[in-house]
């Protein structure tokens, strides 16, 4: 994200925790600052992308945390995924100062990410979410304005929440296919252009047929949105079975030490307890389209 900034003109002041992931911005323009507080320190808007609601915390509130040096009128940009409250924790300490506050977080993972196709749901006032427009467009294809602060981390569940049924839907049909004894790519090309298709079985689909776990997105950052999205659930007074069950069963996989993997490893649980060995052996393909 901050290299798709960078060939577009903007001048980066970025901070991160580990100094050599950062060392190809810098080499390519972008200005190392040592702290988030050093990153802020003179910005017209400030943006964090941290996993979790403790990382967030301590990135704007900590002693070296960026609102320590927002100066009046900059503007605060979260594209992480967070309770909704924390958003408006965070607009609020943002208009305490004069500044102000968007929540802005993103679906669409490091393929998303690499190729500036991620999907921004924003929450803030909307003359600020408006303003930002050449940033949304730099880093992603599509935007939209949800509404006030903590709308765009609402929305945000709304996304996880799909992904979480969406992803026992791919993993279970492969896993079927492969004891069924089928050539998986074929499945995959018959199946994926009719009403069966989604982004998830398009873009992790090849993935787990290869036997490639390596994240896009942590297993355990999804549990935690999972978490996040039944805490608002019970909030709100709903029942999610559905999403509960997907958390239990990524709990599952976390517990068989996978998450550090990416939510695709889910085959990997749900395969061993059927004892199926994954990836599956190859099959022949059948001649012919």
């Amino acid at each position: 994200m901050v290299g798709h900034l960078l060939a577009r003109g903007f001048r980066v002041a970025l901070h991160t925790r580990t100094r050599d992931k950062a060392e190809a911005l810098v080499a390519r323009g972008a200005t190392w600052a040592d702290s988030p507080r050093a990153a802020a320190d003179g910005a017209d808007v400030v943006v964090s992308m941290v996993g979790l609601p403790d990382e967030v915390r301590a990135v704007m509130f900590g002693d070296d945390g960026l609102f320590a040096a927002l100066r009046p009128g900059a503007i605060v940009v979260d594209m992480g995924t967070t309770p909704p409250s924390l958003a408006q924790e965070i607009d609020a300490a943002a208009r305490a100062r004069g500044a102000h506050a968007v929540d802005a977080p993103v679906s669409g993972g490091d393929v998303g990410a690499r190729e500036a196709r991620l999907s921004i749901m924003a929450g803030g006032d909307t003359a600020i979410v408006a303003a930002l427009e050449p940033i949304w467009s730099t880093v992603g294809k599509s935007w939209v304005h949800q509404g006030p602060a903590g709308s765009g981390q609402h929305t945000k569940m709304v996304n996880q929440i799909l992904i979480a049924t969406l992803m026992i839907g791919v993993c279970e049909a492969l896993l079927y296919g492969a004891r069924a004894g089928l050539d998986l790519p074929r499945v995959l090309q018959a199946v994926s252009s009719g009403a069966a298709g989604s982004w998830s079985l398009t873009n992790y689909g090849p993935r787990i047929m290869k036997g490639d776990f390596e994240p896009g997105f942590f297993v355990e950052h999804f549990i935690k949105d999972m978490g996040i999205a039944l805490d608002e659930a019970r909030r709100m007074r709903l029942s999610l079975p559905g999403l509960a069950l997907a958390e239990q069963l990524y709990v599952a996989v976390q517990a068989q030490g996978y998450g550090k993997k990416g939510i695709q490893a889910l085959e990997l649980a749900l395969a061993s307890i059927s004892g199926l060995p994954w990836p599956p052996p190859p099959v022949s393909a059948p001649s012919g389209r």
